[in-house]
C-alpha cells in the first residue's frame, strides 16, 4: 500500500512560538513511542513569517494514521498545540508522484 501523509498549517499566536514548538515536539515524541505506523514527521517554520508553521508526517497506511487520531491521548496533545494558535488547517494526502 502506498504511503499516506497528514499535514497541518499552523498560525501561532505572537509570543507563543517557542512553547508551540515544545508542545509539538512532545506530541510527536508520544506519537513516535506509541504509533509504529509513523514513518517520519517534520515541523517547518516559515522564514518570512515566524508565526507560521507547517507539520508534515508520513504514515505507512491510512489505518495507522487514522488509528493515531482515535487514541484518547491524541485529543489532549493536539489540543495543547492548537490552543496556542490563531488558525489551524489540517489535511490528509496520498503520494501521487515522486522523483
Amino acid at each position: 500500500m502506498a504511503a499516506v501523509y497528514a499535514s497541518g498549517n499552523w498560525t501561532v499566536r505572537e509570543g507563543a512560538e517557542d512553547e508551540f514548538v515544545s508542545r509539538w515536539t512532545d506530541f510527536l515524541g508520544w506519537t513516535r513511542e506509541t504509533q509504529p505506523g509513523l514513518v517520519s514527521a517534520r515541523l517547518l517554520r516559515d522564514e518570512q513569517d515566524p508565526r507560521h508553521f507547517v507539520s508534515f508526517a508520513e504514515w505507512q497506511d491510512p489505518g495507522a494514521r487514522d488509528g493515531w487520531r482515535q487514541r484518547p491521548e491524541f485529543s489532549a496533545k493536539f489540543a495543547a498545540c492548537r490552543e496556542l494558535c490563531d488558525e489551524f488547517y489540517g489535511s490528509d494526502y496520498e503520494r501521487t508522484a515522486a522523483a
